[in-house]
């Protein structure tokens, strides 16, 4: 029986550019080989461990949390966390670290560690100069706390440097213990290693030399090996760190902001007093039965799941933008909830859209959900500095995107690690495009002039296959904050991002929903820009105030006609969402009549129902709407909106409930991997309990086996409708503004470039058709943005940088 083991040492790809493997792939291999922990120990960084914690949860290996520190005048070490409060403490040194240095390094000096690092264990790796000296210092900051760590590679000076090791233990009191140093989870891996290093270095592997890794000795080793390589009791010691390591990310718990909450009241009781007031704001007349019933089903599951402060810092931020006359609007999941609609975070009701609560949140997924607010993409910048001023830098951050390798960056940075010359490398990055199969390459290096049976090309696209998806660095996420009530440096490391008085956590947005963390999408979008601006000329033209709400009112009158015979025959450029020629070409066909039309239109002219096959049934029934035929009464609810054709996430969420048993959880399980599977496959599982359920309420399984086709078909990016109620509601108000209001319109989306399709002389060309006159600029005259100006008779006339004010135009 070989010796029990534990790797403590173990960098994975998550250490950019040097670890060879993901660190699910070192989970497994760690546990197909017996291990009895495996540490996670990435270069001055977390931003690997919560994959890690995610695949050892799974297979039920322990992990231990750590990091891999060079200090710049001082030792090299390993730091795990024993506990809780080791891991904070972790935490901080990490960002101590990444914040004193730019984006991408990080500085640490002995000073940094005086303080010892509470509730830490640390490895010493000594390097061969180091002395007697360096190792009593760490010894005083690590009291109990500190080991010699031993790697032992296969290098001819291997048994010398166990016993100077050993030597070196015995006159400081140190005990040795075993050590991987790895650096992919196997062998095979090595080849990917060197190419990665010559990466990092800038210079070809041929040119490397010594600083590649002698061997390939750097992988996770069958215990039977390491026991012929180690003492035993070094392999024994590794068993007894690892127990002193009790922390997991299972238990890492987060805190929301406690100051929006009045002092003498409770989050729930102020959540449920400013629903009461938005449900009274939103329906004078009073609130209907339905409407409140389903806000109290909404208030007792966020109470349930205690997350009042969640929808209460978002409602803040929205509340500050809006006294700022900053236009914004929450789409996405949000416009599946009442709470949302009532606290002004969502402009989509009952009204507009059949809402799915378990869209948003359940009580099964037991996580925050996802909240996207868009705000004018000129002033979000005010909105962002809000949340800064009111948390500080220490409580609040961006979250990361991890930027990975795609085809053309992995096949240019290998080709040059290969000793390619800079135009070859061009030809073959070109010759790539994102939609090409990974079978198609080496068709694709053919016909840019390379033999791919040659011995160098078939090792480029050999490696390039394993580089693709690889992590190459951490990015700002366009808007995702991540609040905490304490310091958030204390749940995980912060780092300057490339971009000046920006600061982002290590972890992604996968990252955070795996742990249940809060995030805020504080994002940009052009055309709320421009209809500010707009609204803003037509308001001085008009001499009265107009706003998105007295916009969306005239939705269902008289004065909404003009507006669905303009979207009908594809008069919409310059239009939020449909002005495109996928969109205008559909236009005619569908020819919207109504708002619920637009939310379709959106949705429709997408991979999801045009790979699902959705599309032309649907135009079939829409013009011969007396032949659908809906297979139960239970699925005539969910689909008569669409005539019979699921459009929408919803709907096939709801398909899942109702017509096969899914609770709401269940069916959010499903709209995930509808949205993954492509990447990471996971909708097989669904099929057999999706069929069967179906069969088991006497539906028919050729009707089963085509829902699970559409839903595969959503898997090519099906729509959200609430994300498409969100968005039609901008289509309406950005038509009425091209129809009754053209030179304000195009003024302000001029004003408000770039943004949309079509260039400015296209935008103007439009105009001008629509009979408005276009002065050209006049230096006497025009400002700096373009703006209106009276022309005699009717009508309005539009300048090129202009100036003054208006009169005149169409009904409200």
């Amino acid at each position: 029986m070989p010796a029990a083991y534990a790797e403590l040492h173990c960098l994975s790809n998550f250490t950019f550019l040097r670890g060879a493997s993901h660190p699910e792939e070192l989970v497994a291999r760690a546990t197909e080989l017996g291990y009895s922990a495996l540490a996670i120990t990435d270069e001055c960084s977390m931003a690997g461990v919560v994959r890690a914690h995610v695949a050892a949860s799974r297979v039920g290996l322990k992990l231990i949390i750590g990091t891999e520190l060079a200090l710049e005048d001082g030792p090299k070490l390993v730091l795990l966390a024993r506990n809780r409060e080791g891991y904070g403490n972790l935490c901080a040194l990490v960002t101590r670290g990444r914040r004193a240095a730019k984006k991408g390094a990080y500085r640490l000096l002995r000073a940094d560690l005086d303080g010892g690092v509470p509730d830490c264990l640390a490895l010493w790796l000594p390097a061969e100069e180091e002395a007697v000296e360096t190792g009593r210092w760490l010894a005083e900051r690590f009291p109990g706390r500190l080991w010699i760590a031993v790697k032992l590679l296969a290098n001819s000076g291997d048994r010398r440097q166990l016993e100077r090791l050993q030597s070196l233990g015995r006159t400081l009191g140190l005990p040795c213990t075993a050590s991987g140093d790895v650096h992919m989870h196997v062998r095979e891996r090595r080849r990917l290693q060197d190419t990665l290093t010559a990466i990092r270095l800038g210079v070809p592997v041929s040119k490397v030399g010594y600083r590649l890794h002698a061997n390939g000795e750097r992988h996770l080793r069958a215990r039977e090996a390491l026991e012929r390589i180690y003492p035993r009791e070094l392999l024994e010691e590794t068993v007894r760190i690892a127990r002193r390591c009790e922390f997991s990310l299972a238990g890492l718990r987060y805190e929301y902001p406690q100051e929006l909450v009045p002092a003498g009241t409770t989050p729930a009781e102020h959540l449920r007093r400013l629903t009461d007031a938005g449900l009274k704001q939103r329906y004078p007349e009073g609130v209907p039965g339905e409407v409140r019933k389903q806000a109290e089903e909404e208030l007792g599951l966020i109470a349930e799941l205690r997350y009042e402060p969640f929808f209460l810092t978002v409602h803040d931020i929205v509340r500050h933008a809006r006294s700022l006359g900053i236009l914004c609007q929450g789409r996405g999941s949000a416009a599946n909830s009442i709470v949302c609609y009532a606290l002004g975070i969502t402009a989509v009701g009952p009204k507009h859209l059949n809402m799915l609560f378990g869209r948003f949140l359940s009580k099964e997924r037991n996580e925050p959900p996802d909240i996207d607010v868009d705000f004018e993409h000129e002033r979000r910048e005010e909105v962002i500095q809000y949340i800064y001023r009111k948390y500080g830098r220490d409580r609040a951050a961006l979250a990361a995107t991890v930027v990975t390798y795609q085809a053309r960056s992995a096949f240019r940075d290998v080709g040059k690690a290969l000793g390619l010359d800079a135009s070859q490398v061009d030809r073959i990055s070109k010759s790539f495009a994102w939609w090409d199969r990974r079978e198609e390459r080496a068709k694709r290096l053919c016909e840019a002039g390379f033999d791919p049976d040659s011995p160098l090309i078939r090792n480029l696209i050999s490696l390039t296959d394993t580089l693709i998806g690889f992590p190459r660095h951490l990015s700002q996420h366009v808007g995702g904050f991540v609040i905490s009530r304490g310091p958030l440096w204390q749940l995980v490391p912060v780092e300057n991002a490339a971009m000046a008085d920006r600061t982002i956590i290590e972890w992604d947005k996968d990252d955070l929903e795996s742990l249940g963390l809060l995030k805020v999408d504080v994002l940009a979008l052009g055309m709320l820009t421009a209809i500010r601006r707009a609204l803003e000329l037509a308001g001085r033209v008009r001499r009265e105030s107009i706003g998105m709400a007295e916009i969306l009112a005239t939705d269902g009158t008289d004065a909404s006609k003009p507006v669905y015979a303009m979207i009908g025959r594809a008069d919409t450029i310059g239009v939020f969402q449909i002005e495109s020629r996928a969109q205008m070409s559909m236009l005619p066909r569908l020819k919207p009549e109504n708002f619920y039309d637009l939310v379709i239109e959106v949705a429709i002219v997408r991979p999801g129902p045009i790979q699902g096959g959705m599309v032309h049934p649907y135009l079939k029934r829409r013009r011969n709407p007396f032949d659908v035929a809906y297979p139960s009464p239970a699925l005539e609810q969910v689909l008569k909106r669409t005539l019979g054709v699921p459009i929408f996430q919803e709907q096939v969420m709801q398909i899942a409930i109702v017509a096969a048993g899914f609770s709401a959880g269940e069916a959010d399980q499903l709209r995930r991997s509808m949205a993954a599977w492509h990447r990471k496959g996971g909708l097989e599982p669904f099929r057999d309990k999706l069929v069967s359920g179906m069969l088991a309420r006497n539906y028919s399984r050729e009707f089963a086996e085509q829902i699970f086709r559409q839903i595969q078909g959503f898997g090519e990016y099906g729509f959200p409708e609430s994300h498409s109620a969100s968005f039609a509601l901008l289509v309406y108000v950005s038509s009425w503004l091209k129809c009754y209001e053209p030179a304000a319109f195009t003024c302000a989306l001029l004003n408000s470039q770039p943004m949309g399709f079509y260039f400015p002389s296209q935008l103007v060309q439009d105009a001008q058709c629509h009979g408005v006159k276009v002065r050209p600029v006049d230096v006497t005259v025009s400002e700096w943005d373009c703006t209106l100006e009276p022309q005699s008779g009717s009508g309005m006339s539009f300048e090129v940088r202009g100036t003054s004010q208006k009169e005149s135009l169409a009904p409200l």
